[in-house]
């Protein structure tokens, strides 16, 4: 597993989700001849007919853009006077409530969602925020931000003081600013000097300074990341990674090494979070959730890919295993088969 993580030969070239103008390679894409007030009657029809039509639920929401789908749900509110949103929560119910629930949320609305749940109750759920900013471009936090101010009247940055600390919540709230480096310069003398800097934070001293990983890792942007992380690797003759699993502990460590998966390969961090859910003890639908319609329309497609390349299994054959009735069917038919 971890050789994926150590191989760094492709890594100059290869595309990152986390950066702007990133290509799209979602599984959902804008459906032709789109007719919201069609779409709406046909969910008003499977709705309120006698017994709840599951199959044009999921046939509609989940081969429709998200933009599409507010067209949908406006026009369904005006058809019936009530949002989409009650209509859904009223009729089905578990994991298919909460999946066509969040087909039906605009993107930075169900991040927003997903931050509010993870802090809220007893104990923050922390995996979920290191996957929430550890995956998220500057663009999206900002868009995680202004949906949470909307929602709460309150900054998000403010909220997530209040329910972190250490090292971990200063990671954490350096990139909940959204301001990470957006140039696609690389300047390898900088590379060079960084690389020695976190060797010397690290593996040469006894105790490590924590501060120059987070600033470095949290600041840099992702080209000039990924050329620090090979210079590192040729300097120290280990990987970053390696470094922080033996140098730092936690969730610091934690969410350092999300952010060094992340700079190499963000669909190849989800999908290791994918499997990890659905092989590990009991499956979390909610993440497979968070994580299947949120990247519908980014890399999902990458995702399947590296998900494949990590552990010789198609994801489609592995939801369809673990999961079961109309939730896996929604989350089969955003997924789409390999190959389509």
């Amino acid at each position: 597993m971890s050789s994926v993580w150590d191989d760094l030969d492709l890594l100059l070239e290869s595309p990152s989700s986390l950066t702007v103008n990133s290509t799209v390679r979602g599984t959902i894409k804008e459906k032709p001849g789109f007719n919201p007030s069609e779409d709406a009657a046909a969910l008003r029809k499977a709705i309120e007919g006698i017994g709840t039509t599951e199959k044009t639920l999921i046939d509609v929401l989940t081969q429709r853009s998200n933009a599409q789908r507010q067209l949908i749900c406006k026009a369904y509110q005006d058809a019936t006077g009530r949002t989409l949103c009650d209509a859904l929560e009223g009729d089905t119910n578990g994991h298919f409530e909460d999946i066509l629930v969040a087909l039906i949320t605009p993107p930075a609305k169900f991040d927003c969602q997903e931050f509010i749940q993870a802090i809220k109750g007893a104990g923050t759920t922390e995996s979920i925020l290191i996957e929430l900013f550890a995956s998220r471009s500057n663009h999206q936090i900002k868009a995680i931000c202004d949906a949470y101010l909307a929602e709460t009247g309150r900054a998000l940055i403010h909220d997530l003081k209040s329910e972190v600390s250490g090292d971990f919540e200063k990671t954490l709230l350096i990139l909940a600013e959204g301001k990470r480096d957006e140039s696609t310069n690389v300047d390898m003398a900088k590379a060079k000097e960084d690389a020695k800097i976190l060797y010397e934070a690290g593996e040469k001293t006894w105790g490590t300074d924590e501060s120059k990983f987070i600033d470095i890792l949290c600041h840099r942007s992702v080209p000039q990341l990924r050329q620090t992380l090979v210079e590192y690797k040729s300097l120290s003759g280990k990987t970053l990674q390696e470094s922080i699993e033996r140098e730092v502990s936690g969730r610091l460590e934690e969410i350092l090494v999300a952010i060094v998966k992340c700079v190499k390969s963000v669909p190849a961090y989800l999908a290791e979070r994918l499997y990890k859910n659905m092989k590990g003890a009991g499956t979390t639908e909610s993440t497979l959730t968070r994580i299947i319609v949120s990247r519908s329309e980014v890399d999902l497609q990458d995702i399947k890919a590296e998900y494949k390349k990590l552990f010789g299994t198609s994801l489609y054959s592995d939801i369809e295993s673990e999961t079961s009735g109309d939730f896996c069917q929604t989350l089969l038919k955003i997924c789409g088969e390999d190959g389509k």
